[in-house]
């Protein structure tokens, strides 16, 4: 599996794309602006940057993902798992409720999708 991480900047110019693609690289810069305080040339930087890297795709001036927000968070949850807990799903649950207690709510969550992939 690529691993794919994005630092708090980088996550919130992501943001901005998955919320508004398709978009014109111009719109794009008008958004960073607005909403970063960034100069043309920073969001011209860092959209290449995340281009390389295989996320995003500036073609022809229209910028699309090639990675949805839901397939990055999964990927990033999975290396997190891997790399913190050996891989081990069960570990990770019980490290997490050490400190934190699960809801009713999130139990019924978590049953209702341990039931659907029961199911497949």
């Amino acid at each position: 599996m690529e691993e794919i991480r994005l630092g708090a900047v980088e996550s919130r110019f992501a943001d901005i794309i998955w919320e508004n693609e398709p978009l014109t690289s111009g719109e794009l810069v008008k958004l960073c602006e607005k909403e970063l305080t960034w100069k043309k040339s920073t969001t011209y930087t860092v959209l290449k940057k995340l281009c390389e890297r295989g996320i995003f795709r500036n073609e022809k001036g229209v910028v699309t993902s090639l990675v949805s927000k839901q397939e990055l968070n999964s990927r990033q949850s999975e290396q997190f798992v891997e790399e913190n807990f050996k891989g081990s799903l069960p570990a990770f649950i019980a490290a997490f409720t050490k400190r934190k207690a699960i809801s009713q709510k999130d139990l019924k969550e978590i049953r209702e999708l341990l039931d659907k992939f029961e199911e497949v």
